[in-house]
Formats: C-alpha cells, sequence, structure tokens
C-alpha cells in the first residue's frame, strides 16, 4: 500500500472577496491536507511595522508548510498581506500554487489578472498554476500540482519584486 502524504500547506486569499472559496476549498480538502490560513492577517497583525508583520507571518503562519496554495480572485492581486504571504513563502523556499477562482478577471487574450509575485514565478516556472473548475472537475489535480511544485529548483525563484506597500 502507497503511504498518502498529508501536506501541511497554507492558504493565502482576499478574505473580504474570496472566504466563501476558502470554505468550499478547506472543506473539500480537509481530509487530505493540513490547511493553515493567515486567519485575516489585516485584523490579526494590527501594526504598521512591516519586519514585524513579515516576521509574524513567517513564525505563526508559515512555519511547518511545504506549499503556499493562493486562490486568486477578482481582487487578489491588489491585497499587499496576500503579496506579503508570496514573498514570505518564497524566501522559505516553499512551494507555491496558484488557484484561478471564477470570480478572478480576464483579458481579452484569455489570460488572467494574477498577483504580480505569482505571475514571476509562473513565468520563471516555479509556480504552478491551476483553475478552480479544474479543481472541482478532477480534485485530484491539486495534490498533482502541489507534489510538482514541490520537486521545483530554488533557483527558479523570482522573489525580486518590491513588496506592495498598499492595498491597491
Amino acid at each position: 500500500m502507497v503511504q498518502r502524504i498529508r501536506r501541511r500547506v497554507f492558504v493565502s486569499y482576499h478574505h473580504g472577496g474570496d472566504q466563501a472559496y476558502y470554505d468550499a476549498f478547506s472543506k473539500f480538502y480537509h481530509d487530505n491536507l493540513q490547511l493553515i490560513t493567515d486567519n485575516s492577517l489585516e485584523r490579526a497583525i494590527d501594526s504598521g511595522n512591516v519586519d514585524y508583520v513579515m516576521r509574524r507571518i513567517r513564525e505563526e503562519h508559515l512555519h511547518g508548510s511545504s506549499c503556499t496554495i493562493v486562490l486568486c480572485g477578482a481582487n487578489t492581486p491588489h491585497r499587499k498581506y496576500v503579496d506579503w504571504e508570496i514573498y514570505a513563502s518564497l524566501n522559505q523556499e516553499m512551494a507555491l500554487v496558484g488557484v484561478g477562482l471564477p470570480s478572478i478577471t480576464w483579458f481579452q487574450n484569455g489570460g488572467t489578472f494574477k498577483p504580480a509575485r505569482l505571475q514571476d514565478n509562473i513565468d520563471s516556472q516555479y509556480a504552478e498554476w491551476t483553475m478552480w473548475q479544474d479543481l472541482v472537475n478532477t480534485p485530484a489535480i491539486l495534490a498533482q500540482k502541489i507534489e510538482l511544485a514541490v520537486t521545483k529548483s530554488s533557483r527558479l525563484i523570482n522573489n525580486s519584486r518590491q513588496r506592495m506597500s498598499r492595498n491597491g
């Protein structure tokens, strides 16, 4: 019998716009993944000190996780805490998987508007990408994406972009 790995993953998302998708995601993948979320850093960490916030993200939210999953809706690219969570994840060389939610903004050429730091790492081939509907149709895709992402070389990480200083 093959031992199934129950990965510990951190889930980053825009709480104000995508909570219902997170709730559905959490309910569906509860048995397969150990989900960790930020519980809305904006409310949990009441500080304007960026270094302090970044340390709290690393120590209290990302510690022990092997992968960050970014649920990407219409406003996700504009959220500084999502950017900071991706930044901290990449600094720890965690795997990165983006999931396009049904509310994501589409461009006329068929592309989607994602958090810039996530897009940088999709472009460098460090991060994996899938759509919500793919997870609904074939739930095993998420485990495949995570396992593929954890095998990526850290040399592919692109974390050179300036951190967002405020919500867009």
